[in-house]
């Protein structure tokens, strides 16, 4: 049994919580660097630059890459042969996410109550996804979410004769609904399966793979690929204003489901798809 002080784990969370916001991960730069290369619209390639430089202004001058910091979530794999000292592990977490807003100098954004609308003052709580897995390690991925695209995000309960093809059309459909006020070029997670909730959270997960990534399964592979295809065929182009790049990449995750169901849940992220990971 291996024993971590959950003050590790606060000091982490407070340290990914600032480098996400002020530099975006390695594979989402790249992604926009290989867009700005593809875009054959004028201006789509002056806005993919201007994009570029905002990310390298954000490194140099240690600021935040947009001003809509997100509200934090966690995503904790917690090895089983884990034991954890020195209080409450959701108090550590949510103590670094108030360190890390706070002391990075992070719009605070989350409000106490959905209806009394008071900010808590720290972006706290976070969102915490917990899983139980084998070793002695604990895996902590970080994905702050701007809400100008999670509200353009949406779960559809789809009949299992809907099939492939209304997979496809539900995805696409959510980005064109989406339009500019994703703010893209965007990345689309997806989950196909389970239940109403689980679906919404692997799309979730599928946008902290690393963009470009594809599914395991031949199949769903596939189906990535036609998405994307078929969203960059709709013409919105960076910040809305027409051209060829829409979406970066399109991710589905998958999980079995019952025999009467197919839901799919669509969440889309902008260009800033804030994505970061370490190993405690």
């Amino acid at each position: 049994m291996r024993e971590i002080d959950v003050q590790t784990i606060s000091d982490a969370v407070r340290e990914l919580c600032i480098r996400i916001n002020y530099e975006l991960s390695g594979d989402m730069q790249e992604a926009l660097m290989k867009a700005a290369e593809t875009e054959t619209s004028e201006l789509g390639g002056k806005i993919l630059g201007i994009l570029e430089e905002n990310l390298k202004v954000a490194k140099e001058e240690q600021i935040p890459i947009c001003q809509d910091t997100g509200m934090a979530v966690v995503f904790l794999e917690i090895g089983q042969e884990v034991h954890f000292t020195g209080g409450d592990l959701e108090e550590a977490v949510n103590r670094g996410v108030a360190r890390g807003y706070t002391e990075g100098y992070l719009r605070k954004s989350v409000v106490r109550d959905p209806l009394d609308r008071v900010n808590t003052g720290d972006n706290t709580p976070a969102v915490i996804h917990y899983q139980i897995v084998q070793g002695d390690q604990v895996t902590i991925t970080l994905a702050p979410k701007g809400f100008g695209s999670e509200n353009m995000s949406r779960v559809c309960m789809l009949k299992p004769a809907d099939g492939e093809e209304g997979v496809l059309n539900a995805i696409v459909s959510a980005v064109k609904e989406a339009g500019p006020n994703a703010c893209p070029p965007v990345v689309v997670g997806v989950g196909i399966g389970g239940t109403f909730e689980k679906c919404a959270l692997l799309a979730k997960k599928a946008l902290t793979r690393p963009v470009g990534s594809t599914s395991g399964k031949p199949h769903i592979a596939e189906l990535e690929r036609k998405a994307l295809e078929r969203i960059n065929e709709l013409k919105i182009g960076p910040a809305g204003l027409g051209g060829r790049v829409t979406a970066l990449a399109v991710q589905i995750e998958t999980y079995p489901t019952h025999i009467a169901g197919l839901p799919v849940g669509i969440n889309i992220c902008c260009h800033v798809n804030r994505h970061i990971r370490t190993v405690i």
